[in-house]
């Protein structure tokens, strides 16, 4: 009956916790000409917008409703037009941010992995490739991302790229050092038992480094979609980090607000999605740590 009574318990909390952020965030200001003290000027409206004010932009971006306030009919054909006549609206917006997203992630992932792997496992290209390494590796990688657009355009490619380049590092050393800290005891046995480098490799080295990969996999997916939002954000013809640019220029704190929460559910998603595949993946681990 404990074991059942703590997941109710904490999401007992963490409603309550949500509840009152929201009710602070609606109505605290309102207590702002009275206790100026006590309600700070982060919460003026203008900065953050109100609850019931982005719930109301939401629907206007994601045309479920008119600018007059009328929900769009879906058997009308309101809904596409509004979907026709907003090129850059919530649905495509995201669905364009989260493409470039997962194709940054997967470059990144992928070509930081097979680099990691093989430096790790060679002390001669280690020592050869270092220094060009570290050298690259202290530029910031965002300070990078308007040398790219001018180099790529504003359309995907350069987003990706962007992502691409803020991905590679973080998996690229993760894996160097789970290369470098294998048992060599592991892989001298599988000498002696007449394993080929690639048995070895598919067999000690790979499942050894996987510890070491998915650690980094969860900050990299919230990086890669970092730097997909850099790149809108410096030129992009649709995406999320566009309609935070132009609800800027609009001052529309509600429109900022919207795109700024629809980013913290998909960062929330994929990185649940990322420790699911990891649960999954290194499950032997969990069996290794109950024997």
């Amino acid at each position: 009956m404990r074991m059942r009574r703590r997941p109710v318990n904490t999401l007992a909390w963490q409603v309550l916790i949500c509840l009152a952020v929201l009710s602070i965030w609606q109505w605290g200001y309102d207590l702002h000409t009275k206790f100026p003290w006590l309600v700070p000027d982060l919460l003026d409206p203008y900065f953050v917008s109100k609850p019931s004010e982005i719930f109301e932009h939401f629907l206007i971006l994601s045309c479920l409703k008119s600018k007059l306030g009328v929900f769009n009919g879906w058997f009308n054909g309101d809904f596409a037009k509004c979907m026709a006549r907003n090129e850059n609206n919530l649905w495509i917006a995201t669905a364009v941010t989260l493409k470039n997203t997962f194709f940054g992630f997967v470059t990144g992932v992928s070509s930081g992995f097979a680099a990691g792997l093989i430096l790790g496992r060679s002390d001669r290209l280690s020592a050869i490739f270092q220094p060009f390494i570290t050298a690259v590796n202290s530029i910031p990688r965002i300070a990078l991302a308007p040398i790219i657009v001018l180099a790529f355009g504003i359309g995907d490619t350069s987003k990706v790229v962007t992502s691409w380049i803020v991905v590679v590092f973080l998996v690229f050393f993760n894996t160097f050092e789970g290369a470098r800290s294998i048992d060599e005891g592991f892989v001298n046995v599988a000498r002696l038992l007449g394993a080929s480098e690639w048995q070895i490799t598919r067999t000690v080295v790979i499942p050894s480094t996987m510890a070491w990969v998915f650690a980094s996999l969860s900050p990299a997916i919230s990086f890669a979609l970092i730097g997909v939002i850099v790149g809108e954000f410096i030129g992009a013809e649709r995406g999320i980090g566009r309609l935070i640019i132009e609800s800027e220029a609009r001052a529309e704190a509600s429109g900022m607000m919207v795109a700024v929460i629809v980013l913290m559910l998909v960062g929330v998603a994929l990185s649940a999605m990322i420790w699911r595949l990891q649960a999954y993946l290194l499950r032997w681990q969990q069996h290794n740590m109950v024997e």
